[in-house]
């Protein structure tokens, strides 16, 4: 995957999505929610862990990186704005809810 730095940290953790519930499964690259696309302000570099943030990250745009579509995250809590790979799994009709501009 060319999107991942030096600074990658592949962790394999599952997790209940704290905004729908959902129960998601990690392959060690898996960063959001597939199903509404919420993710948690919990690393500093991908996969290290360290932000003491903790808030939510939420979708608020759709956007396109070479031939890669990329969801695009703002923390609820302090306002950090992340990039995150769009993956196979993710729900597409909240891809282009997103992506219309309408509010999630």
């Amino acid at each position: 995957m060319s999107f991942l730095t030096k600074l990658f940290q592949r962790r394999v953790e599952d997790f209940t999505c704290e905004k729908c519930g959902a129960g998601v499964r990690g392959n060690g690259y898996t960063n959001h929610c597939p199903w509404c696309l919420y993710s948690k302000h919990v690393d500093v570099n991908p996969g290290d862990r360290r932000a003491m943030c903790g808030g939510l990250m939420k979708p608020t745009g759709v956007d396109r990186k070479g031939g890669v579509y990329v969801v695009v995250q703002t923390c609820e809590r302090c306002g950090h704005t992340r990039r995150n790979a769009v993956a196979k799994n993710d729900n597409f009709e909240a891809l282009i809810h997103i992506s219309t501009g309408a509010d999630s």
